[in-house]
């Protein structure tokens, strides 16, 4: 096929009422691509056979009640062979399509802000980003986790093709990779909003920005390449099939071909805004801008227009008028212009622009080097001084309006500078942001510009997609979930308590493992049968093991050498052992608890940090029994509880302390009270318990995965996503730390625990990578239940 190496117009789709915001390359039927509209619809075009070279709209989608902003493609899959089309909007919703219905095929709501960017990954997992400033994982019309962390609207999110890492762009200038729902690294350069992403690799990805860079970075953190060329906003980029060269579009009027790391061809448009590109199957090339028209540009002669096609398209951008004040030709003085005899002058590159005079107008013309000419691209406005005078001047900038506003009666005016070349939706945001407006303001404030200036906008209708940005928190990735649960220890082993051991950061102080190699699992009785003996596991894993005469050795020990204001009375002591006895004996003999002797406990539990172990030590043990567990978790004091053990198991606290705690918080699995209070506390748990998985100690990365194998057997028959996802999460991330065998067999429990009978949950587990992270445990023989359990859940992953 003949090529000329330079993309030409193929044809022109006047196809939307307004301006086109989203482009995506369909899989189905072949050739053909998806666009979106602020007309708030959705349309699929099909290649025709016309001697035009253009495309058909097959399919109109409309369910959205405001704007369509973003569009992406989940992929074929058994129920839908042909794929599925996901739209983003104004709405804050994320709208579902088939290819043979008009209204959405489900509705995804949970964003409060417009949803401005779409990805989707395989197993049919959706992720989404807002002005909201979170982005979101779906799968299955729910939503798995929420991304949080970016301090301003989430303009751009991809999904990297492996290891289930994710990454999102925001306008706090950042960029954010994620993984199993935690933000790994935070990639920092560019100088203002980051407004798209682009995948070439698992292991580099492009982004571009309104600092008018695109950048080209290593998902290690490393940014390798920057290049420039455009002279405004970039609001998208697209990936030639060869991965390394791309396409970009922005609010320069242009789309920039971007060869061996050099922009080769800058391709002008009659429209200010070009918001959005996709490259098509063929090497051709789609955008879609402010004007609403879709045009296809390609390098092959055998789809180019007609000539007649190619001069019209020449003589629309001719006429286009050109605002100086949108920075795209630099600063004009017309009396220091040349004349037209400079268009004898060859241009050195593609895209070059120069400006000539012509009696007192300005025209502007752009080189385009496969023509060998200079082509003209429109008429330069207010490139004379004839415009100055009407010029209001404002912090020291020039303007065409300087709006005062009154929000609060009484209180002071706010001024609002707008120029007409400006964006109204992108102008409110500002005035918004700058003077800490709420940003329900928003379509108000613009909806005022566009009134009071009506009948000067300056050529093509301009753009009204503005996109404000607000403030930002953390991740939290569910709700909670109150059920009854489980009791009893499977998991059997022996340990001690050493008394004459301190605390040391290096290991927990006075107390050993007590899970030193025993498990109620029998590796045998695997090989001889197919049945699954490790998972689902659904009854809790507690920290039996103790030796009270050695733990009452111990405290005595500290108590001696306690200060003054600190120390037990004998009585409190003989109290404290008394509970001992009652909850760590084999029988109910002892006498039974009263609730002083409780009280004391808890009160006990405030010893300063560096003595406290040996309390927190009855404390694990007590928790199992009934009238503990109710009285300390109850509704009354379990929050209380919670919030004490997890300040004494922050990061920079001791081993011992945060080692204890974990084992106290698994005990509490033992009691109905204790599974209500830790289901009802699980994300902030989950959460802060995930940060010691970086703490190098292997008793501490055994109780945490017990904790998580615990949270997993209560969510097992429960319907709560959000829950598991934040399971998967931290088992997956604990996995890459932690080292001790036993720890890894509890995490693997807890990971097949969570899939088992749970197709979402399965789908969510491949999306984030599990398979290839587990992989290398497939092969462990010792302990042989490592690598059983795990082959057991690679087959559930299959």
């Amino acid at each position: 096929m003949a090529s000329s190496n330079s993309y030409k117009l193929r044809c022109s789709i006047p196809g939307h009422e307004m301006d086109v915001r989203g482009l995506a390359t369909a899989v189905f039927p072949e050739g053909s691509f998806v666009s979106v509209s602020r007309d708030r619809t959705g349309r699929v075009w099909v290649p025709n056979s016309s001697p035009d070279r253009g495309f058909t709209e097959m399919h109109c989608m409309s369910g959205h009640s405001n704007f369509v902003s973003c569009v992406c493609i989940i992929a074929p899959s058994e129920t839908y062979p042909r794929g599925l089309i996901a739209t983003g909007g104004n709405d804050n919703n994320i709208c579902v399509f088939t290819l043979d219905q008009p209204q959405p095929l489900f509705t995804l709501k949970g964003h409060k802000n417009t949803v401005c960017t779409l990805s989707s990954g395989k197993f049919g997992t959706l992720l989404s980003g807002s002005w909201d400033t979170t982005a979101k994982v779906w799968l299955n019309e729910k939503c798995m986790m929420t991304l949080q962390g970016h301090s301003a609207a989430v303009w751009a999110v991809i999904i990297l093709p492996e290891q289930g890492l994710m990454l999102s762009g925001s306008a706090d200038k950042t960029i954010k990779l994620w993984k199993a729902g935690r933000c790994e690294k935070t990639f920092t350069g560019h100088e203002d909003c980051v407004r798209g992403l682009a995948v070439i690799s698992n292991t580099e990805f492009f982004s571009c920005s309104n600092d008018t860079s695109i950048r080209r970075w290593l998902v290690t953190g490393e940014c390798v390449q920057v290049y420039y060329s455009h002279t405004n906003f970039i609001y998208s980029l697209a990936v030639f099939p060869n991965g390394q060269d791309f396409v970009s579009t922005g609010e320069d009027r242009t789309l920039r071909i971007w060869r061996n790391g050099e922009c080769s061809q800058t391709i002008r448009l009659p429209a200010q805004s070009v918001w959005c590109c996709c490259v098509l199957p063929n090497g051709d090339i789609a955008v879609g801008a402010s004007d609403g028209i879709i045009r296809v540009f390609t390098e092959s002669e055998d789809r180019m227009a007609s000539v007649e096609d190619l001069q019209a398209f020449e003589d629309e951008l001719s006429k286009a008028t050109i605002d100086p004040k949108t920075g795209d030709l630099g600063d004009i003085k017309v009396e220091d212009l040349p004349g037209r005899e400079h268009l004898n002058e060859p241009g050195n590159r593609d895209g070059q622009t120069r400006l000539i005079k012509d009696g007192q107008k300005v025209e502007a013309y752009q080189w385009s080097v496969s023509d060998g000419r200079w082509m003209k691209i429109g008429d330069v406005v207010g490139g004379s001084n004839q415009q100055t005078s009407k010029s209001v001047m404002y912090e020291g900038k020039e303007y065409d309006y300087v709006f005062t506003i009154d929000v609060n009666e009484g209180g002071p005016s706010m001024k609002l500078p707008y120029n007409v070349s400006e964006d109204p939706w992108l102008t409110a945001h500002n005035f918004l942001q700058k003077n800490d407006l709420s940003p329900m303001f928003l379509d108000q404030v613009a909806n005022f510009i566009i009134e009071n200036t009506k009948g000067h906008v300056v050529g093509p209708a301009q753009p009204a997609g503005g996109d404000p940005f607000t403030g930002g928190a953390r991740y939290i990735p569910g709700s909670a979930d109150d059920r009854p649960g489980f009791g009893a220890d499977p998991f059997t082993g022996s340990g001690r308590y050493i008394p004459g051991s301190g605390p040391n950061p290096g290991a927990p102080a006075g107390v050993s493992d007590p899970f030193t190699g025993g498990s109620a699992y029998s590796s045998a009785a695997l090989r001889q049968t197919t049945t699954n003996i490790y998972f689902p596991k659904t009854d809790g894993v507690t920290f039996e093991q103790a030796n009270a005469s050695q733990i009452i050795a111990k405290l005595k020990e500290l108590n001696g050498g306690a200060p003054q204001e600190h120390k037990f009375s004998e009585e409190i002591l003989e109290s404290l052992e008394s509970l001992l006895l009652s909850v760590s004996g084999p029988n109910s003999s002892e006498p039974p608890l009263t609730i002083q002797q409780i009280n004391l406990l808890w009160k006990a539990s405030h010893w300063p940090d560096d003595i406290v172990f040996p309390v927190l030590d009855i404390m694990r043990l007590a928790v199992r029994h009934p009238q503990v567990n109710e009285t300390l978790c109850g509704e009354a004091e379990g929050v209380q509880l919670c919030n004490h053990l997890l300040s004494l198991m922050r990061p920079e606290g001791r081993p011992a302390n945060q080692m204890l705690v974990l084992r106290t918080l698994c005990n509490c699995f033992s009691g109905r009270h204790g599974r209500a209070l830790l289901m009802a506390q699980r994300e902030t748990v989950l959460s802060r318990a995930a940060d010691l998985a970086t703490v190098c100690n292997k008793n501490i990365h055994v109780a945490l995965a017990t904790l998580v194998l615990n949270y997993a057997g209560c969510l097992h028959s429960q319907p709560d996503l959000e829950a598991k996802a934040q399971c998967l999460s931290v088992a997956s991330r604990a996995l890459e730390t932690v080292q001790d065998r036993e720890a890894v067999f509890r995490l693997l429990v807890a990971l097949g625990t969570t899939v088992a009978s749970d197709q979402t949950a399965k789908d969510l587990a491949r999306s984030l990578g599990v398979n290839s992270q587990i992989s290398k445990y497939s092969s462990v023989s010792d302990p042989a239940k490592v690598g059983e359990c795990c082959q057991l859940i690679l087959k559930e992953l299959q």
